[in-house]
């Protein structure tokens, strides 16, 4: 045969095998990709804060503050709302009957007030807060106020479960401070659902301003303590019922007039006190 005729005679013979070759050849392996880490979850944004009110009427056996007596049998109303770390709550208190009213105090007794905590860390807070109290019936040509106002500043911290709170007020009518030492302890009591919050206080005062339109000014100074215990029980999911029982006491209490010998405070006493409440949030 002709060689250039052989020659192209080949060339067109492994022209038609060069596709079928290129197709019937394995695919090489796909890549492996490359190892990432799993993508980690944004945190989920803290809930905005919303409104909460609590309304709670209360019986107390016995009204006293700061180791004095101020009424006996009484109505306790109050209602508080919180929003984030911000509380905002008016108290109040009225003798159930004459016999249970000290002249001058309570008749009633109501009492605005607010705190705000700011977080240090998980253990320790500082709360600044204020009460207004008000006397609506007090006589003032007797020397009572119809209303004060107090500052105070709160320390809060929380070790092993117990609370302990040291706390500043400042009264700007009476003129005086008050150093109070709070400590609190919840016993959580799981088969009867609920617990037993232990509270103890104790606290001194001096004020130079408590008569009003006295001349010359008549203080006053004291000291006093409570311990106690409060126990709630759930009713529903948002009521319960909050029982308690306290023994206060105030001592070392006195009142001063210019250069006259001092006074003993008689309505510094030691009394046992019974508290109820009903507590309704939503």
């Amino acid at each position: 045969m002709n060689k250039p005729v052989l020659f192209l005679c080949l060339s067109a013979l492994m022209a038609q095998a060069i596709p079928v070759l290129a197709q019937t050849v394995p695919a090489p392996p796909p890549a492996t990709p490359a190892t990432t880490p799993a993508a980690t979850a944004a945190p989920a944004a803290p809930a905005p804060p919303s409104w909460s009110t609590t309304i709670a009427p209360t019986y107390v056996s016995q009204y006293m503050f700061r180791g004095v007596r101020l009424g006996g049998n009484s109505f306790e109303p109050s209602i508080t709302s919180t929003y984030g770390n911000l509380s905002l709550e008016i108290w109040a208190n009225d003798p159930i009957s004459n016999s249970d009213k000290v002249p001058g105090q309570s008749d009633p007794e109501i009492d605005p007030q607010g705190s705000y905590t700011f977080a240090i860390n998980d253990s320790v807070s500082i709360q600044p807060g204020f009460t207004w109290y008000t006397y609506v019936r007090a006589p003032t040509n007797q020397g009572f106020y119809r209303e004060t106002f107090e500052p105070n500043l709160a320390l809060n911290y929380t070790v092993s479960g117990v609370t302990l709170t040291p706390k500043i007020y400042y009264d700007v009518v009476l003129q005086g401070p008050t150093y109070e030492f709070d400590i609190a302890y919840a016993i959580p009591l799981k088969d009867l659902g609920t617990e037993i919050d232990l509270v103890g206080t104790a606290g001194t005062y001096i004020q130079t301003n408590v008569a009003n339109m006295a001349s010359p000014d008549v203080k006053t100074w004291g000291n006093y303590w409570l311990a106690g215990f409060t126990s709630p029980f759930a009713i529903s999911k948002s009521a319960k019922l909050i029982v308690g029982w306290s023994y206060t006491g105030g001592n070392g209490a006195f009142f001063k007039q210019g250069s006259m010998p001092k006074v003993a405070n008689t309505a510094a006493v030691n009394r046992g006190v019974v508290t109820a409440s009903l507590a309704f949030t939503f």
